[in-house]
């Protein structure tokens, strides 16, 4: 198991930007593939962004592809996500999770570690 601390969140105008970070501790962070995820209330957590362990490839929901940055840093057991030109729809609680099989797939089945999460207000 892997433990996961989500930091970086907060109240921010739109148009502006944010970078969220996800410590990981207590598992073999390099090898996992991660991922971003964001929740509403009432809704189903959401597919924001993954990387892969292997060779850094990414992937974006529709939504976010072109503003929102997924990167990663394995000497520090670190996972980023980089989000520019903030829109209030992108309101949410962020979580980051581990992929550890290897999936690279959207839906939130495939992942085993969740942080609590981190509170991102966008206002208009």
């Amino acid at each position: 198991q892997v433990q996961l601390v989500e930091s970086g969140g907060g109240l921010v105008q739109a148009g502006g930007s944010l970078r969220l970070s996800c410590a990981a501790s207590g598992g073999t962070f390099r090898t996992y593939n991660m991922a971003w995820f964001r929740q509403t209330p009432g809704k189903e957590r959401a597919f924001v962004a993954g990387i892969s362990w292997s060779d850094g490839n990414t992937i974006y929901a529709d939504s976010v592809k072109g503003r929102f940055t997924i990167s990663r840093v394995n000497a520090k057991n670190t996972l980023y996500l980089q989000m520019n030109s903030l829109k209030p729809e992108d309101t949410a609680i962020y979580y980051c999770a581990t992929d550890p099989r290897g999936a690279f797939r959207r839906e939130t089945y495939y992942y085993r570690d969740w942080g609590q999460g981190t509170q991102v207000t966008v206002s208009s």
